[in-house]
């Protein structure tokens, strides 16, 4: 596999879950641990955190050789988190992007995206014919990417006005995000 870096965004603050969603404890483990775990089984040879309501909890997690960026930014949405993350990427040939609520997607699912990596892809999982995580961009969109990543949309302006390859991944898990605490599988 070629070079993949994750990035796991976990900047929010988690209001509607009532606190932020980095630091959910599901099956004795932080979502930021757990998605960091998955990215790395996954593939990927590099991990990014972006942290940003919760850094200092965040840091101290067991995240293993994952980097932690701060984005102080972190209120203005997750645009400002993928932009910063964007930012902290090297030479990688794509970035695998998670956003840290999403539990059910496992590592056959990340490894099935990761699978489509060259430096000019577009790419995201799909369940059930709609688009979720991951979203796979080669290192020829980060610009781009960049430049148009605002509020709470991220990369979609972006997506939209360029061919994505959709993977569907329904069949080896669940790309339902968890927004409250009885969104919880």
């Amino acid at each position: 596999m070629t070079d993949v870096v994750g990035l796991v965004l976990a900047a929010g603050e988690g209001r509607r879950y009532g606190m932020p969603k980095a630091l959910v404890r599901h099956d004795g483990r932080l979502f930021v641990e757990s998605t960091v775990d998955r990215l790395r089984a996954a593939g990927c040879t590099r991990i990014v955190v972006v942290a940003g309501a919760a850094v200092d909890e965040v840091r101290e997690a067991d995240l293993k050789d994952a980097e932690v960026v701060e984005n102080p930014d972190w209120p203005s949405g997750m645009g400002s988190s993928l932009r910063r993350g964007i930012e902290a990427l090297q030479g990688e040939t794509a970035v695998a992007v998670m956003t840290v609520d999403l539990p059910g997607v496992t590592t056959e699912a990340i490894r099935r995206v990761l699978h489509h990596a060259t430096p000019d892809v577009l790419a995201a999982a799909t369940y059930a014919g709609k688009r979720g995580h991951p979203v796979l961009i080669g290192r020829q969109h980060w610009a781009g990417v960049h430049e148009l990543a605002q509020g709470d949309q991220g990369a979609r302006a972006y997506l939209r006005r360029h061919d994505v390859v959709e993977i569907a991944c329904e069949d080896v898990a669940d790309g339902q995000d968890v927004d409250r605490p009885e969104d919880l599988p």
